[in-house]
Protein backbone atom coordinates (compact mmCIF):
# COMPACT_ATOMS: atom_id res chain seq x y z
CA UNK A 1 0.00 0.00 0.00
CA UNK A 2 1.15 3.43 -0.56
CA UNK A 3 0.83 5.63 1.98
CA UNK A 4 -0.01 9.60 1.35
CA UNK A 5 0.03 12.69 3.31
CA UNK A 6 -4.03 13.51 3.60
CA UNK A 7 -5.27 16.92 5.28
CA UNK A 8 -8.67 16.89 6.67
CA UNK A 9 -10.71 19.71 7.56
CA UNK A 10 -13.06 19.41 10.41
CA UNK A 11 -11.48 16.55 12.04
CA UNK A 12 -12.70 16.95 15.30
CA UNK A 13 -16.18 16.14 14.04
CA UNK A 14 -18.34 13.11 14.11
CA UNK A 15 -17.61 12.66 9.87
CA UNK A 16 -13.74 13.96 10.45
CA UNK A 17 -13.32 11.73 13.54
CA UNK A 18 -14.25 8.30 11.52
CA UNK A 19 -12.51 9.42 8.53
CA UNK A 20 -9.18 10.47 10.33
CA UNK A 21 -9.16 7.03 12.28
CA UNK A 22 -9.85 5.21 9.16
CA UNK A 23 -7.13 6.72 7.37
CA UNK A 24 -4.59 6.39 10.11
CA UNK A 25 -5.76 2.88 11.01
CA UNK A 26 -4.62 2.36 7.20
CA UNK A 27 -1.16 3.59 7.80
CA UNK A 28 -1.35 7.07 5.92
CA UNK A 29 -0.62 10.30 7.35
CA UNK A 30 -3.27 12.49 8.70
CA UNK A 31 -3.23 16.69 9.31
CA UNK A 32 -6.40 17.61 11.07
CA UNK A 33 -7.55 20.57 11.43
CA UNK A 34 -9.33 21.81 14.76
CA UNK A 35 -10.49 25.17 15.81
CA UNK A 36 -9.74 24.54 19.81
CA UNK A 37 -7.12 22.86 21.65
CA UNK A 38 -10.07 21.30 23.95
CA UNK A 39 -11.69 19.70 20.63
CA UNK A 40 -7.87 18.48 19.30
CA UNK A 41 -7.64 16.18 22.90
CA UNK A 42 -10.76 14.76 22.37
CA UNK A 43 -10.03 14.07 18.72
CA UNK A 44 -6.47 12.84 20.40
CA UNK A 45 -8.34 10.65 23.22
CA UNK A 46 -11.11 8.85 20.32
CA UNK A 47 -8.03 7.72 18.46
CA UNK A 48 -6.73 5.65 21.07
CA UNK A 49 -3.19 4.44 20.26
CA UNK A 50 -3.65 5.37 16.54
CA UNK A 51 -2.19 9.30 16.47
CA UNK A 52 1.35 8.06 15.99
CA UNK A 53 1.30 9.98 12.43
CA UNK A 54 -1.28 12.45 13.18
CA UNK A 55 -0.82 16.19 13.02
CA UNK A 56 -3.54 18.79 14.39
CA UNK A 57 -3.14 22.32 13.49
CA UNK A 58 -5.03 24.76 15.19
CA UNK A 59 -7.01 27.17 12.88
CA UNK A 60 -10.19 28.51 12.69
CA UNK A 61 -11.75 28.63 9.09
CA UNK A 62 -14.49 30.23 9.79
CA UNK A 63 -12.55 33.63 9.76
CA UNK A 64 -11.15 35.48 6.51
CA UNK A 65 -8.02 34.85 7.04
CA UNK A 66 -8.24 31.10 8.44
CA UNK A 67 -7.40 29.55 5.02
CA UNK A 68 -4.55 31.40 4.25
CA UNK A 69 -2.86 30.59 8.43
CA UNK A 70 -3.51 27.25 7.01
CA UNK A 71 -1.59 27.23 3.96
CA UNK A 72 1.19 28.99 6.23
CA UNK A 73 1.17 26.66 8.56
CA UNK A 74 1.39 24.10 6.18
CA UNK A 75 4.79 25.87 4.86
CA UNK A 76 6.16 26.28 7.65
CA UNK A 77 5.79 22.66 8.85
CA UNK A 78 7.16 21.26 5.42
CA UNK A 79 3.64 19.56 4.83
CA UNK A 80 2.84 19.22 1.55
CA UNK A 81 -0.61 16.78 1.33
CA UNK A 82 -1.31 14.81 -1.97
CA UNK A 83 -5.14 14.36 -0.38
CA UNK A 84 -7.31 17.24 0.60
CA UNK A 85 -10.62 16.15 2.10
CA UNK A 86 -12.79 19.19 2.74
CA UNK A 87 -15.15 18.47 5.53
CA UNK A 88 -15.00 21.54 8.10
CA UNK A 89 -18.63 22.27 9.78
CA UNK A 90 -19.82 25.05 12.26
CA UNK A 91 -23.77 23.82 13.66
CA UNK A 92 -23.69 27.75 15.17
CA UNK A 93 -23.92 28.78 11.38
CA UNK A 94 -27.30 26.67 11.36
CA UNK A 95 -29.15 28.42 13.78
CA UNK A 96 -32.92 29.89 12.43
CA UNK A 97 -34.21 33.26 13.82
CA UNK A 98 -37.66 32.93 16.15
CA UNK A 99 -39.64 33.80 12.37
CA UNK A 100 -38.21 31.28 10.90
CA UNK A 101 -35.72 32.81 8.52
CA UNK A 102 -32.11 32.92 8.72
CA UNK A 103 -30.13 35.55 9.32
CA UNK A 104 -27.96 37.54 6.84
CA UNK A 105 -24.68 36.62 8.64
CA UNK A 106 -25.34 32.91 9.37
CA UNK A 107 -26.77 32.58 5.18
CA UNK A 108 -23.45 33.64 4.48
CA UNK A 109 -20.83 32.34 7.32
CA UNK A 110 -22.24 28.83 6.05
CA UNK A 111 -21.85 29.29 2.70
CA UNK A 112 -18.30 30.96 3.36
CA UNK A 113 -17.46 27.85 5.37
CA UNK A 114 -19.07 25.50 2.74
CA UNK A 115 -17.90 26.40 -0.60
CA UNK A 116 -15.26 29.28 -0.30
CA UNK A 117 -12.98 27.60 2.03
CA UNK A 118 -12.86 24.19 -0.10
CA UNK A 119 -12.55 26.64 -2.89
CA UNK A 120 -9.93 28.52 -1.79
CA UNK A 121 -8.21 25.47 0.15
CA UNK A 122 -7.93 23.49 -3.34
CA UNK A 123 -6.53 26.31 -4.59
CA UNK A 124 -3.96 27.65 -2.65
CA UNK A 125 -2.78 23.96 -2.62
CA UNK A 126 -2.21 23.42 -5.47
CA UNK A 127 -0.36 26.34 -6.26
CA UNK A 128 2.18 26.51 -3.30
CA UNK A 129 5.60 25.76 -4.32
CA UNK A 130 6.35 21.93 -4.14
CA UNK A 131 2.44 20.65 -4.19
CA UNK A 132 2.00 17.19 -4.54
CA UNK A 133 -2.23 17.53 -4.61
CA UNK A 134 -3.46 14.75 -6.45
CA UNK A 135 -6.89 14.15 -4.89
CA UNK A 136 -9.67 16.16 -3.26
CA UNK A 137 -13.02 14.85 -2.14
CA UNK A 138 -15.98 17.11 -0.69
CA UNK A 139 -18.53 16.24 2.11
CA UNK A 140 -21.45 17.37 1.15
CA UNK A 141 -25.03 16.48 2.04
CA UNK A 142 -28.25 14.87 -0.02
CA UNK A 143 -30.05 17.92 1.09
CA UNK A 144 -27.53 19.65 -1.58
CA UNK A 145 -28.97 17.29 -4.23
CA UNK A 146 -33.03 17.37 -2.92
CA UNK A 147 -35.19 19.84 -0.74
CA UNK A 148 -35.57 18.81 2.77
CA UNK A 149 -38.30 16.66 3.11
CA UNK A 150 -41.19 18.42 5.83
CA UNK A 151 -42.47 15.07 6.79
CA UNK A 152 -39.09 14.23 8.57
CA UNK A 153 -39.46 17.03 11.06
CA UNK A 154 -42.02 18.15 13.68
CA UNK A 155 -41.13 21.85 12.68
CA UNK A 156 -40.06 21.92 9.12
CA UNK A 157 -39.50 25.62 9.16
CA UNK A 158 -37.14 25.61 12.32
CA UNK A 159 -35.47 22.39 11.91
CA UNK A 160 -34.39 22.70 8.20
CA UNK A 161 -32.37 24.86 7.77
CA UNK A 162 -32.49 26.48 4.09
CA UNK A 163 -29.18 27.74 4.21
CA UNK A 164 -27.50 24.46 4.91
CA UNK A 165 -29.09 22.98 1.59
CA UNK A 166 -28.43 25.80 -0.84
CA UNK A 167 -24.62 26.18 0.86
CA UNK A 168 -24.51 22.29 -0.35
CA UNK A 169 -25.75 22.49 -3.45
CA UNK A 170 -23.58 25.15 -4.28
CA UNK A 171 -20.80 22.76 -2.82
CA UNK A 172 -22.05 20.03 -5.72
CA UNK A 173 -21.16 22.78 -8.14
CA UNK A 174 -18.31 23.95 -6.95
CA UNK A 175 -16.75 20.22 -7.47
CA UNK A 176 -17.41 20.31 -11.06
CA UNK A 177 -15.94 23.76 -11.52
CA UNK A 178 -12.61 22.54 -10.15
CA UNK A 179 -12.50 19.11 -11.96
CA UNK A 180 -12.52 21.06 -14.67
CA UNK A 181 -9.69 23.48 -13.69
CA UNK A 182 -7.64 21.73 -11.78
CA UNK A 183 -7.50 18.80 -14.68
CA UNK A 184 -4.51 20.36 -16.47
CA UNK A 185 -2.88 19.46 -13.52
CA UNK A 186 -3.90 16.21 -12.90
CA UNK A 187 -5.79 16.83 -9.64
CA UNK A 188 -9.10 14.84 -9.34
CA UNK A 189 -12.34 16.68 -7.14
CA UNK A 190 -15.42 14.62 -6.36
CA UNK A 191 -17.70 15.18 -3.62
CA UNK A 192 -20.05 12.54 -1.26
CA UNK A 193 -23.54 13.35 -0.42
CA UNK A 194 -23.67 11.17 2.61
CA UNK A 195 -27.29 10.95 4.16
CA UNK A 196 -28.89 11.14 7.52
CA UNK A 197 -26.09 9.76 9.91
CA UNK A 198 -26.82 8.10 13.33
CA UNK A 199 -25.88 9.42 16.63
CA UNK A 200 -27.23 13.16 16.25
CA UNK A 201 -31.11 12.84 16.92
CA UNK A 202 -33.47 10.90 18.75
CA UNK A 203 -35.55 7.75 18.12
CA UNK A 204 -38.42 9.47 17.30
CA UNK A 205 -36.61 11.40 14.45
CA UNK A 206 -35.24 7.88 13.23
CA UNK A 207 -38.40 6.39 13.08
CA UNK A 208 -39.21 9.19 11.11
CA UNK A 209 -35.86 8.60 8.57
CA UNK A 210 -36.45 5.39 8.60
CA UNK A 211 -39.96 5.42 6.43
CA UNK A 212 -39.00 7.82 4.01
CA UNK A 213 -35.64 5.66 3.19
CA UNK A 214 -35.59 2.90 0.75
CA UNK A 215 -33.29 1.28 2.85
CA UNK A 216 -35.04 1.55 6.54
CA UNK A 217 -32.32 3.45 8.20
CA UNK A 218 -30.01 6.29 8.84
CA UNK A 219 -26.22 5.24 8.09
CA UNK A 220 -24.30 4.30 10.57
CA UNK A 221 -20.80 5.23 10.75
CA UNK A 222 -19.17 2.11 9.72
CA UNK A 223 -20.60 3.92 6.24
CA UNK A 224 -19.10 6.81 6.38
CA UNK A 225 -15.18 5.90 5.34
CA UNK A 226 -15.76 3.32 2.33
CA UNK A 227 -16.87 6.15 -0.51
CA UNK A 228 -14.35 8.88 0.62
CA UNK A 229 -11.90 5.62 0.09
CA UNK A 230 -13.72 4.54 -3.27
CA UNK A 231 -12.64 7.90 -4.73
CA UNK A 232 -9.05 8.58 -2.66
CA UNK A 233 -8.28 5.02 -4.54
CA UNK A 234 -5.70 4.80 -7.74
CA UNK A 235 -8.37 2.43 -9.33
CA UNK A 236 -11.32 5.03 -9.97
CA UNK A 237 -8.45 7.79 -11.57
CA UNK A 238 -11.51 8.11 -14.87
CA UNK A 239 -14.15 9.38 -11.54
CA UNK A 240 -13.81 13.50 -11.56
CA UNK A 241 -15.97 16.41 -11.04
CA UNK A 242 -19.11 13.30 -9.61
CA UNK A 243 -21.38 13.79 -6.14
CA UNK A 244 -21.60 11.02 -5.36
CA UNK A 245 -24.39 9.99 -2.84
CA UNK A 246 -24.29 7.95 -0.12
CA UNK A 247 -27.61 7.94 1.30
CA UNK A 248 -29.14 4.76 1.14
CA UNK A 249 -31.65 5.80 -1.38
CA UNK A 250 -33.46 8.84 0.24
CA UNK A 251 -32.97 10.72 -3.19
CA UNK A 252 -34.36 7.85 -5.33
CA UNK A 253 -37.93 8.75 -4.33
Amino acid sequence: MITKNILITGATGKIGTILTKRFLSLGHTVIGTARTSDSASTLKQNLKGLDRKLTIILVDLCKNDGVENLCEKLAINKINPEYLINNARCIDFLKIEEDGVVSPKNFLDELHLDVVVPYRLSMLLHLQKNSQLENIVNIGSQYGCVAANPNLYSNPAMQSPIHYSVAKSALNHLTKELAVRLAPKNIRVNCIAYGGLEGRVDELFKERYAQLCPQKKMLTEDEIAGPVEMLLSPNVNAITGQTILADGGWTLW
